[in-house]
């Protein structure tokens, strides 16, 4: 079977073989809010290892950002049955792998915090969301694109620390025509932003940086934690690079507001690995 944990960046593979031996591959994010088909089929062709296997796969479960219908489901569908004619396809929100892979035994508010940001509640069976993710342009509080746009939105209004500034410049030869022109006039604007976390990340000592993670986070579990009645009587579960690369900022204001952090993983793939291959056995 084949194991598939996809962002709006990236996306994690995992093989399992007959024999519990497993191969890990990468591919490129896709979201179907950005992607269509044959996109898809596109991304996964250019990986020569992963293409290699196709007649080989019998199952696939793929988790994936913005996989929130059953038509946006479907675009994933299309593709990856394209490539894998063989296989059973299964395509499931990416909030669902978060859930499987942070799942304990006891009840809790699993949340994703990479490009983009999402939260919900989880019992063992059943998954409820209190409030909808609004995407990058409306919501994605405490995500990598948030961050992105906060630093941006702070270099064109001048806001930002000199030091901060001219390193910017520097690096990555920003200008306010180009900012613009990535945002509104060429395809994926939230992976632009959320680009610009390894910049953010090599600040991460400043008080610049220090304040706007710590606000940020605590922006998103104002916004996608507190909502659940009972979010101070259960432990809260995090995924995603933002949370693992910036797990200080995010306890600090996760203790502010009275929330007890249990996981933070960086990625779930292990562990939905491990669910899925337990699910396996058990059928048999």
């Amino acid at each position: 079977m084949l194991i598939a944990e996809s962002g709006s960046t990236k996306t994690d593979w995992v093989f399992v073989k007959s024999d519990s031996s497993q191969e890990q591959f990468h591919t490129m994010g896709f979201n179907p809010f950005f992607h269509d088909e044959t996109t898809v089929e596109k991304g996964i062709r250019e990986n020569d290892g992963l293409y290699k296997l196709q007649a080989e796969i019998t199952h696939v479960y793929f988790y994936g950002a913005g996989c929130s219908s059953k038509d946006l489901n479907a675009v994933i569908e299309r593709g990856l049955s394209q490539v894998f004619p063989n296989a059973e396809v299964s395509v499931s929100h990416d909030l669902l792998a978060c859930a499987l892979a942070t799942y304990d035994g006891e009840p809790g508010i699993s949340c994703i915090l990479g490009t983009g940001s999402n939260s919900c509640y989880f019992d063992g069976e059943e998954l409820s969301e209190e409030v909808p993710a609004l995407g990058y342009v409306l919501g994605d509080e405490g995500s990598g694109s948030y961050f992105g746009k906060k630093l941006l939105t702070d270099f064109m209004y001048n806001r930002l620390p000199d030091e901060i500034k001219e390193d910017l410049v520097a690096e990555t030869g920003i200008t306010k025509d180009l900012v613009l022109e990535n945002i509104y006039s060429k395809p994926n604007a939230n992976v632009y932003l959320a680009g610009f976390m390894k910049f953010i990340s090599k600040h991460s000592k400043t008080d610049y940086v220090n304040e706007m993670m710590t606000k940020g986070m605590g922006h998103f579990i104002q916004n996608h934690v507190c909502c659940y009645p009972n979010y101070k009587n259960v432990q809260v579960h995090f995924i995603g690079s933002i949370s693992h690369y910036f797990k200080e900022p995010l306890k600090k204001a996760a203790d502010n507001m009275g929330v007890s952090v249990g996981h933070i993983l960086q990625k779930p793939i292990e562990r939905l690995v491990a669910y899925h291959v337990r699910e396996q056995k058990e059928g048999f």
